[in-house]
């Protein structure tokens, strides 16, 4: 007999993550087990040069719901986000960066509005003292910059397009999944036409 369906999928895209992987994974893996909650880990190589893969594939002994997707060839995040969403199984698709940049035990404040939401967007601009692995300060700025030219263009009411720390609901998220963006860009567009909540 089949296990049904996970509760909560978590889906990592990774570009060259080899030394970054090993600790977000042994996080991860605490915070799976300190939850009880039935979780499937897709980590998603998007072409990887080093040793990507292998390192994410030596944790299946501590996460049993582990599984590695392949890209075949680099594509971008937003190429990585889709692909591993499409092939989750999880009630609730969490993405997450590789370097855990959000805190993984701040997902439960984004599950526990998914009563009311199809969509939770995490923020560093809320609380940035949260952020426990920071860019340096000119790549900060830049990004500030850009999720600012992202929100008027796109006229988005969120604070923080470009946290990588999202979570929705797959079947309500199923035209989003199969609409296919080009692009980073085209999956913040696609993302952003949900209904959502920052947390």
């Amino acid at each position: 007999m089949n296990p049904g369906p996970p509760k909560l999928s978590i889906v990592i895209p990774s570009f060259n993550e080899e030394k970054r992987l090993p600790a977000t994974l042994e996080r991860i893996a605490g915070y799976i087990n300190a939850s009880g909650r039935e979780t499937e880990v897709i980590v998603v190589d998007d072409g990887s040069t080093d040793e990507t893969i292998r390192i994410a594939e030596s944790f299946r002994r501590q996460i049993a719901g582990l599984r590695v997707v392949s890209n075949g060839q680099n594509r971008g995040k937003g190429y990585s986000v889709r692909h591993g969403s499409m092939d989750s199984r999880g009630e609730i698709v969490l993405f997450t960066d590789a370097d855990l940049s959000a805190p993984i035990e701040e997902a439960d404040k984004l599950l526990a509005k998914m009563n009311d939401y199809d969509v939770a967007i995490g923020s560093r601009a809320v609380n940035r003292e949260l952020i426990e692995v920071h860019e340096s300060k000119f790549r900060e700025f830049a990004g500030i910059i850009f999720n600012r030219i992202v929100r008027m263009i796109l006229r988005l009411p969120f604070v923080d397009t470009q946290c990588g720390f999202k979570a929705f609901r797959r079947e309500s998220c199923k035209s989003f999944l199969s609409s296919r963006p080009s692009n980073d860009l085209g999956l913040i567009r696609n993302f952003y036409i949900l209904r959502g909540i920052t947390a």
